[in-house]
């Protein structure tokens, strides 16, 4: 979730996504354009006297629609703030918090897995929009007779914190209520099988808004059901993955330096290309002798046009600024280096700088799939242990 930094507060960068940009006058425009209504809605239920046609005359709907949207989201920014302080206090990072399209998202740098820092993490958010609520109703009852702006703004803004930390707590998984029912379960049960439930629930849940959605014709609320459920579907395979690659090194997945394909820097692409389709692989080390100057891949090659292939070396197309593993690394370490990196494959490097092997996510998703139906990766190292070999996957 990328976006602007607009400030720091507690150590904690604070950003807002473009998508923010845009939300921010639309429900300002929203907003304004019903104050009378509001007005009447808040008289009724909660007495507060606001005069409905003042509000509602001239410039004022839009000053104070444009109020309401900021106090709204000052308010999601605090109710951030009560989740990132909370997990401070637990020793865990938070790299950021953005605003954007559907409020606010804490960027933790690692997800908990103890079930009561999790618990507490998560019901921090909607103890603070709760509190803020109440703030705002103090407010209220406060301000003097004929306030009507005063009234109006901080009225609204006590509803909508109630209303959020009520909306909070629905136990859709990525949501603060899933991620106290995931808390909850995990007291007794491993923490990736918790997280699978409590992932399907949410995907339910998702499912469920989506529909209502759909039918009251309220667009937000659909795309809020899209992001919960592609959320839930990458946590819970985030997690999976975390628990399956548990205790499993770069070394165990990677092909050793021995089983290694190689080009040279003088090697033709044309020479390239045919190796890729005879061997049947798609990136290629690039050995300057021992040394490993590069890797070359079939993006790379496809580059040069192909009646200029055979005048064209690797070393005219491959790239230098490589980024590498250590084969002591987490094995998941390096599929997420991979991600970030947006590549496919990553050269494994020992202290000493030494290419000691490659590991591509086809060898991470072979080793992923041995460990899921094949037993876990300590039976798998201890029996090659046994046997005198290296502890491997593959």
């Amino acid at each position: 979730m990328r976006g602007i930094k607009i400030g720091s507060a507690f150590g904690i960068p604070i950003r807002l996504n473009w998508t923010f940009l845009i939300v921010l006058p639309l429900f300002a425009y929203l907003i304004g354009s019903q104050v009378g209504m509001i007005a009447e809605v808040m008289n009724e239920t909660a007495g507060l006297g606001i005069d409905a046609t003042a509000v509602a005359s001239g410039t004022t709907p839009w000053v104070l629609g444009l109020s309401a949207v900021i106090g709204l989201f000052v308010g999601v920014l605090l109710h951030e703030f009560g989740h990132s302080l909370v997990a401070m206090r637990y020793g865990y990072e938070i790299e950021s918090i953005t605003l954007w399209l559907l409020g606010g998202l804490a960027s933790f740098a690692e997800f908990p897995e103890d079930w009561r820092h999790e618990f507490w993490i998560a019901i921090a958010g909607p103890l603070v929009s709760v509190a803020v609520g109440i703030a705002c109703y103090g407010v209220v009852l406060v301000a003097p007779v004929g306030s009507n702006a005063v009234l109006f703004v901080f009225g609204y803004l006590a509803l909508l914190n109630i209303v959020l930390a009520v909306f909070n707590m629905l136990p859709a998984f990525p949501m603060d209520g899933g991620r106290v029912l995931r808390a909850l379960l995990a007291r007794n049960q491993p923490h990736a099988q918790a997280t699978q439930r409590a992932a399907s629930v949410g995907k339910v849940f998702a499912f469920l808004m989506g529909i209502f959605g759909l039918f009251t014709f309220q667009l937000l609320l659909i795309v809020l059901a899209f992001f919960v459920y592609i959320a839930a579907s990458g946590e819970a395979q985030q997690t999976t993955l975390k628990a399956a690659f548990e205790d499993v090194t770069v070394g165990d997945v990677m092909t050793p330096r021995e089983g290694l394909h190689t080009v040279t820097e003088d090697t033709s692409v044309g020479d390239l290309m045919s190796r890729m389709f005879e061997e049947r692989h798609t990136g290629y080390p690039v050995l300057d002798g021992d040394e490993l100057v590069g890797m070359v891949t079939l993006e790379d090659a496809r580059s040069v046009r192909e009646v200029e292939r055979d005048a064209y070396r690797v070393d005219d197309v491959m790239v230098t600024d490589l980024v590498a593993v250590d084969p002591d690394a987490d094995a998941l370490t390096a599929l997420q280096t991979m991600q970030e990196h947006g590549v496919g494959r990553l050269p494994v490097v020992d202290a000493d700088g030494e290419l000691v092997g490659l590991i591509s996510r086809s060898d991470l998703m072979t080793a992923f799939n041995i460990i899921q139906t094949g037993g876990t990766p300590g039976v798998i190292s201890g029996r090659r242990q046994q046997a005198g070999e290296e502890p491997r996957i593959l």
